[in-house]
């Protein structure tokens, strides 16, 4: 991400021209004060890639995901060149918003809002209040930016309040912004239930403080991981860390795969409940389905099955809610461990998203080449140079098409796996964990994860 102070440079610089240009020119050394206001940038587009946002065409703001705001930036009061690239794969750029014009009012203050799916973003602009809050307020300003999600009513009470006698701030549709409200700070439960209606409630943040002098744009965004709500909520302050507010039912999501070569079936079971397993079978080189879990801690050990008093693995594992795990039985049997790794399974509409993970003990570090069909490896580069065992890729985007991955002992050219041919599309996401044979050693071989299987 491009540091702040090299944003601020490129932003202030025609500010300081004429800064220096007006002092100088009186007797008295007397200046014009610079109008100026402050701008924030939030991804709101459930479908799109990560972006790069350029401000009066200088690059501002790098790689910017699904659910983040950028910091407040300082402007020129006047216009605005707002304009929003898509990050597609490699280095393409795709201008998804913009160049757009937005008159921003001196001393202004705003929230830049990109909206809706790929297929129709635009941006949503909140001209925030700028007055103060006192100490014992707090400010809200709700914002509807889900586009999948109904005309909504928006309660903000008491915890345990009576839905069915209580007055919503507000019944926003989609791209709706509700006017600023002051409410003392305090303990509070925000629920949301079609609008004009009490219930069913389709999210509710359990209690919630809202410390005094609180300044909170709210937003509405799609809910892209786990749960049933249709939203989450980011409450995003004038400056510093937005903060994401889940359903209180959001589950997390986990799922096993059996890498173990050697290993036999096991079970798995969590903070010691051997009479329910957490997965009551799973042989090499198979997988669960995601089992969704209530957000905690949480003792994960792994028997063979039928066999209680022999644990191969006993791990801790803190599991948050809203966020998937894939949980990897790793090793041969006699040094058996956990591989766990976070997944980020959003589908991006434009391109296809792809991890590699490397769980083949007998491989020793390797190199990975996705290359395309038929490209001889003698020539080619690879993605991922001297991978250890046990490291993944991260997700790696890839245009949608054919491809084959190939992976080589470090420095050679001879595949030890592949190639492996894929097609994969735009909005899939893949995940292919190398392994070995039954038993261990060659030949070696992938587990297929997530799209491959759909």
């Amino acid at each position: 991400m491009t540091p702040l102070n090299s944003r601020l440079r490129a932003l202030f610089a025609p500010a300081l021209a004429v800064l220096l240009l007006t002092a100088c020119g009186g007797s008295d050394n007397a200046y014009t004060p610079i109008a100026v206001a402050t701008v924030q940038i939030i991804h709101a587009s459930p479908d799109a890639p990560a972006v790069d946002v350029r401000l009066n065409g200088a690059s501002s703001i790098t790689n910017l995901d699904y659910g983040q705001a950028s910091v407040p930036l300082t402007v020129l009061a006047g216009v605005l060149n707002v304009e929003v690239l898509g990050r597609l794969p490699g280095t393409s750029r795709a201008a998804v918003i913009g160049p757009a014009d937005l008159t921003l009012a001196a001393k202004g203050a705003y929230a830049v809002f990109a909206v809706g799916d790929v297929a129709a973003i635009e941006p949503l602009v909140v001209s925030r209040d700028t007055s103060a809050v006192a100490s014992s307020n707090v400010r809200l300003q709700v914002v509807h930016a889900a586009p999948a999600a109904p005309a909504v009513a928006v309660y903000v009470t008491a915890p345990g309040a009576d839905l069915a006698t209580s007055t919503p701030v507000g019944n926003p549709a989609f791209k709706d912004i509700l006017p600023a409200a002051t409410v003392a700070a305090g303990d509070y439960q925000i629920r949301v239930t079609p609008a004009n209606t009490s219930s069913p409630v389709l999210f509710d943040s359990g209690t919630v403080t809202l410390a005094g002098g609180s300044d909170l744009v709210v937003a509405a965004l799609q809910n892209t991981g786990p749960g049933a709500s249709p939203i989450t909520l980011l409450a995003i302050p004038p400056t510093g860390a937005t903060l994401r507010l889940l359903d209180q039912a959001t589950p997390a999501r986990v799922r096993v795969i059996h890498a173990s070569p050697d290993a036999p079936a096991v079970q798995v079971i969590a903070n010691d409940n051997f009479a329910a397993p957490l997965v009551p079978t799973l042989a090499f080189p198979n997988f669960t389905p995601f089992v969704e879990v209530p957000g905690a801690a949480y003792n994960l050990k792994v028997t063979p099955v039928g066999n209680n008093g022999l644990i191969a693995i006993d791990a801790n594992v803190t599991l948050v809610a809203g966020s998937e795990y894939s949980v990897y039985a790793v090793g041969p049997l006699s040094s058996i461990g956990p591989l766990v790794l976070t997944d980020n399974r959003r589908p991006v509409a434009t391109q296809a998203r792809v991890r590699i993970v490397h769980a083949s003990p007998a491989a020793g570090n390797v190199d990975l080449y996705v290359v395309a069909p038929g490209t001889s490896l003698t020539g080619a580069t690879p993605a991922f140079t001297n991978v250890p065992f046990k490291a993944d890729t991260g997700y790696v985007d890839l245009a949608a098409g054919s491809y084959e991955v190939s992976v080589t002992p470090t420095g050679s050219k001879t595949a030890a796996i592949g190639p492996l041919a894929i097609t994969v599309v735009n909005g899939g996401v893949y995940t292919v964990a190398a392994r070995d044979a039954t038993g261990g050693g060659a030949p070696l071989s992938v587990i297929t994860l997530d799209d491959f299987n759909m």
